[in-house]
């Protein structure tokens, strides 16, 4: 009498599908089935084929974790990011996951919130679920707690500048993008260009600020405090820094704002103002979010590949894992001029 299994891929009453019940019907051991799943096994092709079709017949689905414990390592990877419901690293976050999966490995996602407590907190739980490594985009914790992480398990870090065993780190150079953003101002003909921070706190905001000042120091133009206002990254906080800036009356023409969010919320400011962006403010971001090509005017930004940092950062784990040294190249910050900068100072 035939085995008939349910959509669930159950014997009904018998329970799941096992290893043991595929090898059965195909007719080799369970150790033969269990190295083809893991790849690591040399067989006919008829046998390949009767496993298959053993496979198919009772529906069979292996267990990505049983077969990861098998070989010592859960096929998961641990990753912390900073704010999950940001549009920056919600797609770097997609871009780790897409990376992960196309190599058979699972992502799970943790929150530490600009807080390096929270961030050690987090390490903690994602060790105690046993992930074979660890992604953490950007984040406080201190580059020494970091290399006391990778004694343990391979690290890989975005924003910072760190080497060592088990430990690849990616930095994009916010810097020149900081400085191209700003001589792009100045090209425009721009001499009295303010400036909107990130939080100073976060390596990228001083690498920023850095930036915007070598280029002014370039063009001979003078830096002048009262044109930089401190913002969070977040579009009200952008709001709150233009309505400061025009509070101090000090005239300006253009603004770089450290990241599209900031910009956009400077925008809307300008707008209730009756100022139009760029006839009477010329107005950059930072990042190059989707959202830049849709805005009014479609907003000009620094290209900050956020999805592809994702996929950079998973692709070097998975070289970590592999027990190789990772070999990845980080792309150079670019300019996406759209119409909120067109117009140059006449």
């Amino acid at each position: 009498m035939k085995s008939r299994n349910n959509a669930n891929g159950m014997r009904p009453g018998s329970g799941p599908v096992t290893l043991a019940m595929v090898a059965e019907l195909a007719g080799v051991s369970p150790s033969t089935v269990s190295r083809i799943l893991n790849g690591t096994a040399v067989v006919s092709a008829e046998k390949r084929q009767a496993i298959d079709d053993a496979i198919a017949k009772l529906g069979f689905v292996p267990n990505p974790v049983a077969r990861g414990l098998a070989g010592g390592r859960t096929l998961s990877v641990g990753v912390i990011t900073q704010a999950l419901d940001s549009p920056f690293y919600g797609a770097a976050l997609r871009g780790i996951e897409l990376e992960l999966q196309a190599a058979g490995y699972s992502a799970l996602f943790v929150s530490g919130h600009w807080n390096a407590a929270e961030e050690a907190r987090c390490i903690d739980v994602l060790r105690a679920r046993r992930v074979d490594g660890i992604i953490v985009l950007t984040g406080r914790l201190s580059d020494n707690r970091l290399k006391e992480c990778a004694k343990n398990m391979p690290i890989v870090v975005t924003g910072r500048n760190l080497k060592a065993s088990q430990l690849y780190a990616l930095n994009f150079d916010q810097c020149e993008g900081a400085r191209l953003a700003t001589k792009h101002l100045v090209d425009l003909g721009h001499k009295k260009i303010a400036f909107i921070t990130g939080d100073m706190e976060h390596p990228d905001a001083q690498e920023r600020e850095r930036g915007y000042r070598a280029a002014l120091e370039d063009a001979r133009i003078p830096f002048d405090q009262r044109l930089v206002v401190n913002g969070l990254y977040t579009e009200d906080s952008g709001m709150a820094a233009a309505a400061e800036l025009l509070s101090r009356r000090r005239p300006f023409t253009a603004v770089f704002a450290a990241n599209d969010q900031m910009a956009l919320g400077a925008a809307l400011c300008f707008h209730r103002q009756g100022l139009h962006i760029p006839g009477d403010v010329a107005l950059i971001g930072f990042d190059d979010l989707p959202v830049c090509a849709y805005s009014y005017p479609p907003l000009s930004s620094v290209h900050q590949p956020a999805n592809e940092m994702g996929r950079l950062a998973a692709s070097a784990m998975l070289q970590l894992l592999q027990g190789q040294k990772p070999v990845i190249v980080m792309p150079s910050p670019t300019l996406k001029i759209r119409q909120s900068t067109e117009a140059s100072v006449s």
